[in-house]
Parts: structure tokens; C-alpha cells; sequence
């Protein structure tokens, strides 16, 4: 047991340690790679072979995520028909632990007639894909955090902490903001969370069970039964919001009142100034609310405080938005 702790704290010591060391090597290449890739015209294009590739893959999508056109290559099948992807307004970042990963190094040459600026991302800065590149940015690390100090570890870690670097410097530059972000991920709950509004979700119109103060409880019961939203809205003649009645509202009154209560009125025993919100709002701030307050709906008014609409939690859970 001891054993199995002591060597995942040295990992995780280790590892921690590489991409501390990285900070030193913020330089002017670092600079230059990132207005680079700020200022160009073509797309970002990430190769990588093995692990280093993998971690390629992890940085493309962090960048295309966050705005900035990329794609990754797979340096193997570059060669064998996909160096059609690569075009003359491009920037090429490799990533190379030793620098002379031979798919990389054999693709140099052809890179070169496409004129396109190359990006290194190495261990090692006398290695024939550093010395190739227009910039390099070191990436070395003392040691792999195995025991044999063989097996991609630290250097990956490095790498895919070097790439956030350049992605974050980049969207700090853009002024990316969250509604960018997202743009790009209208299927991800994180998007939703900050696309979708209340007027998205809300319900209007005949959907929302409304009933007059002088209506009796028996009506109101039967207009939040029908509505199927667990509440209804108390408004005078012309749509103006006075108050609510809950389900719960409707069980508490039972227990007080017993059958005399279905005989009393709305605007008796309705809760005035129910919480609100705006059809504005993000339907993620609808939810807090609710949480906050434990209520399953919320009442949306116009700008007259006359009913727009009713949000009730189920419709932003469905969603995914939590």
C-alpha cells in the first residue's frame, strides 16, 4: 500500500515539477509563436506522432474551441495523401519530445515548399525539427516519471501544458469572451448554460394557468392541474401579476382549512410578489434561483407586470443545464 502511494506522489511530484520549469521558458519565441498564430490568414495545423500526437490532438481542439481556425495531421498520413490539408497561409506546430521523430522530420522538406511558417515544440533545441523551424519553444523536462525514465510522461504533460499556454495567451489577446466560447459548443452543457435564456424555455400564452382573484380554490385547483405546472397565476382583468398558488400552497390550506378551503377565494390565501425573472436571463440564473429558494417555477412579466410567461425547472433540466 505504502509502495502504491509513494509512487504516484512521486509522479505526480515530478510531473508538477516539468511544467513548473516550463515558466522560465516563456521567451520571445513564446511571443512570436502567438501573435503568429493570432495574425494568421490559413488555419493552425498540429501534427505529432505516438503520445506527442495525441497531446497534438488535445491542443487542436483546444484551439479550434476557443477561436482559433485548427486541425490536426496525422504526420504518418500526411505523406500518403493528407499534406493536401496544409495550405500556404497555414502555421504548422510539431511536437517532438526528441525533435527527430522520423515522420516529422521526412515531412520538413515538403512543408517548406508550401512556404508555410513551422512551429516547433521540442525537448531538445539542437534537433534537427528545431533547428528546421522558424520558431521553437522548449519544452524539455529532466526526467519521465517512471521508473525507467523511458515512457512519455513528464514530456506529454509538458507539451499539453505548453499548448494550453499558447491557446489561453491567444483568447487573452482576442478578449474571448464566454459568449464566444459558447458559440462553439451549443451541444455541451457548458454552452447552454451560457446560450440559453428563460425566453427560450418559458411557457406562454394558453399554457400558463392563470385564474382571477375571486376565483374560487376549486377553480385554481383545476387550472394548476390542467396546466401541469404545478402553480398558478392570480392576475386582475388586465394580465396584472398579484400572486401565485403552488401545489404546496394548495396541501398547506387542505390541512388548515379542510373542505371549507376549496370554497374560499384565490386572492384570499395567494402568495404575493412571487419570485420572478426576466426573459432576458439566462435560464442558468432561473435555476439558481429556484435552488436558492427551493420553488420549482418561476413567473417572467413584461415590462407592464402583466404575465409573459412561466419557466418551471423541469424545462432547464431537460436541457442538461445544471
Amino acid at each position: 500500500m505504502n509502495h502504491i502511494i509513494d509512487t504516484a506522489k512521486r509522479v505526480l511530484k515530478i510531473e508538477s515539477e516539468a511544467v513548473a520549469n516550463l515558466i522560465d521558458r516563456i521567451d520571445d519565441n513564446f511571443v512570436k509563436a502567438v501573435e503568429a498564430i493570432l495574425n494568421c490568414k490559413g488555419r493552425v495545423v498540429v501534427t505529432g506522432m505516438g503520445k506527442s500526437g495525441l497531446v497534438g490532438k488535445k491542443i487542436s481542439a483546444t484551439l479550434a474551441s476557443t477561436g482559433t481556425p485548427a486541425l490536426f495531421l496525422h504526420p504518418a498520413e500526411a505523406s500518403h495523401g493528407d499534406l493536401g490539408m496544409v495550405a500556404s497561409k497555414d502555421i504548422i506546430i510539431a511536437i517532438s519530445n526528441s525533435g527527430e521523430t522520423r515522420e516529422l522530420v521526412q515531412l520538413i522538406p515538403y512543408l517548406k515548399r508550401f512556404n508555410v511558417l513551422l512551429i516547433a515544440m521540442t525537448g531538445f533545441a539542437e534537433s534537427t525539427l528545431a533547428r528546421q523551424s522558424d520558431i521553437h519553444i522548449d519544452i524539455s523536462v529532466k526526467e519521465e516519471a517512471c521508473h525507467i525514465s523511458i515512457i512519455p510522461t513528464s514530456s506529454t504533460t509538458a507539451a499539453m501544458a505548453m499548448g494550453d499556454a499558447i491557446a489561453v495567451a491567444l483568447i487573452t489577446m482576442r478578449g474571448f469572451k464566454e459568449t464566444d466560447f459558447a458559440f462553439f459548443h451549443p451541444g455541451g452543457s457548458i454552452g447552454k448554460k451560457l446560450i440559453i435564456k428563460v425566453s427560450d424555455l418559458m411557457h406562454t400564452g394558453d399554457e400558463i394557468p392563470i385564474v382571477d382573484p375571486n376565483a374560487t380554490l376549486s377553480r385554481a385547483v383545476l387550472e394548476i392541474s390542467s396546466k401541469r405546472l404545478g402553480m398558478v397565476v392570480i392576475t386582475d382583468d388586465s394580465w396584472k401579476i398579484l400572486g401565485i398558488i403552488t401545489d404546496g400552497d394548495v396541501r398547506r390550506g387542505i390541512e388548515k382549512w379542510g373542505k371549507d378551503f376549496f370554497e374560499m377565494r384565490a386572492g384570499e390565501v395567494m402568495t404575493k410578489n412571487p419570485k420572478m425573472i426576466s426573459e432576458d436571463e439566462l435560464a442558468v440564473k432561473a435555476l439558481k434561483i429556484m435552488e436558492d429558494h427551493s420553488i420549482t417555477t418561476l413567473v417572467i412579466p413584461d415590462d407592464r407586470g402583466s404575465i409573459k410567461g412561466i419557466i418551471h425547472i423541469h424545462d432547464i433540466l431537460r436541457q442538461g443545464i445544471a
